[in-house]
């Protein structure tokens, strides 16, 4: 048998083993990113599946695995390859989503008419009953897209299609859900996200089987798919996309979208297919209001009573402290409360606003509003070169570190993925990205002038 002793750690790697001794990684995972951080995100990460070279590794919530993803994925993956030399990715499951099955017991009938793939290894098409039209909150950023999504349950296809939009957290997918789960008794309801309606047709493609992959998604009265953002610039699958739409409207099926953007600011996407999306109603999610998250803030405390039997004691003050100081997102706003009811427990004392102030700097430091493309504009500003040159394939190093150190900031500063900020940088791929973060750490750590102009940079991002 084949050892190896990184230079790192003092871990002797098998490069034969085979499987991954979870519970020793977790307590590598503590060893590494400190009490504080494993506690509150880490701790919640599960094994799902081990492959020869991946893991399909399980998290509680979208927020977590995207919190985790922009902020830990390179550091944890760096440490699985030292209990594991064959793996290499890392892919994440969303827990209260999911369930994971044998082949043999699903069952079709057992669905409630919600449709799902046969041969699927994990169900993804199951609705969430939690995610109902009772349980959403009210505001005046989302009571239009509320009041229209129960009409569609009133009157099947008078609002065809009901395309909604907003960013990310905002609670598009929590009305998609509700609609389903409002349809479901009387009709053949399809949910999926537009990724794994991807998934599927490759899929099918790669077996021959387009045939029964065509039969099973045109069937449906009810048809509903979220974050359809996802399918730009793939051609093949927008083919498909477009005449499932058009069977599906001409059967007189309903048809329910949700995306992060208008369908007029879909880019790398077929005019035809945008055309057919502004067809029918098109509503808007906004950012929540104080009062919206303070209501939101108040529900989730009253659900977690409810599920945990214990009381959550979260002063007014604090309540409106972190309502106040959370701009973006319902999905980050949750994830503020759970680290603040988790240090509450811990500590076992009600906190005040310095302490939130304390708990909650690594993620409110960040609250100004930084996109990519304000990075971007800065950066290149910045360096005094332009836009065009800085996305541009060139690689001298004039243009290349800047390059460089807008990737870096874009994952620091944003909650992007890796491979949405490859994306935003001229289509190049998540593995450019990870290169240019590592290259500007390691300058960071050891030039000065590279650690000066990053400084200058976060504060004109952070500051305007």
């Amino acid at each position: 048998m084949k050892n190896k002793l990184t230079n790192s750690q003092n871990i002797f790697v098998s490069e034969e083993e085979k499987t991954l001794n979870w519970t020793d990684f977790q307590s590598e995972l503590r060893k590494n990113f400190g009490e504080e951080i494993y506690s509150s995100w880490l701790k919640n990460i599960t094994l799902v599946k081990e492959y020869n070279d991946y893991l399909i590794l399980g998290v509680p919530t979208r927020f977590f695995r995207d919190w985790i993803v922009s902020r830990y994925l390179d550091k944890i993956l760096e440490l699985i390859k030292n209990f594991k030399l064959s793996l290499n990715r890392i892919e994440f499951r969303i827990n209260e989503d999911q369930k994971i099955v044998k082949n043999e017991e699903i069952k079709f009938d057992d669905l409630s008419k919600v449709t799902e793939i046969k041969d699927s290894i994990l169900n993804y098409n199951r609705l969430n009953p939690n995610l109902n039209f009772e349980n959403f909150i009210k505001g005046s950023s989302n009571e239009i897209a509320l009041s229209y999504s129960k009409k569609v349950c009133e009157n099947n296809s008078r609002y065809n299609p009901l395309y909604i939009y907003g960013g990310v957290g905002l609670g598009k997918t929590h009305l998609l859900n509700a609609i389903g789960l409002e349809l479901q008794a009387n009709n053949e309801v399809m949910f999926i996200s537009a990724e794994r309606f991807m998934y599927h047709f490759i899929k099918s493609i790669k077996k021959n089987d387009m045939v029964n992959f065509k039969d099973f998604f045109r069937k449906s009265s009810v048809f509903i798919i979220d974050d359809v953002q996802f399918i730009r610039g793939k051609e093949s699958l927008q083919e498909e996309f477009f005449h499932t739409f058009n069977s599906l409207i001409e059967k007189g099926s309903q048809i329910v979208i949700s995306a992060d953007r208008s369908p007029m600011k879909l880019d790398r996407v077929q005019e035809r297919i945008k055309s057919r999306l502004s067809g029918g109603l098109i509503i808007d999610i906004d950012v929540p209001d104080l009062e919206l998250k303070k209501n939101i803030i108040k529900k989730r405390i009253e659900v977690m009573q409810n599920q945990f039997k214990e009381n959550i004691d979260i002063t007014e003050e604090v309540i409106n402290y972190i309502s106040g100081e959370t701009k973006t997102n319902i999905r980050e706003l949750i994830g503020v409360l759970n680290r603040i009811v988790a240090f509450s427990r811990v500590h076992k004392r009600v906190l005040n606003i310095g302490d939130c102030k304390n708990i909650l700097k690594d993620v409110f430091s960040q609250n100004k509003v930084v996109t990519v493309d304000k990075i971007q504009n800065t950066v290149s500003n910045f360096f005094s070169i332009t836009l065009n040159d800085m996305l541009s394939q060139r690689r001298s190093r004039p243009l290349a570190r800047p390059r460089q150190i807008a990737m870096f900031l874009a994952k620091k500063l944003t909650t992007r993925s890796l491979p949405e900020i490859g994306r935003r940088f001229a289509n190049r791929d998540h593995t450019t990205v990870i290169h240019a973060v590592k290259t500007i750490t390691k300058l960071s750590e050891k030039d000065e002038e590279m650690k000066k102009n990053l400084t200058q940079l976060k504060s004109l991002l952070l500051e305007n």
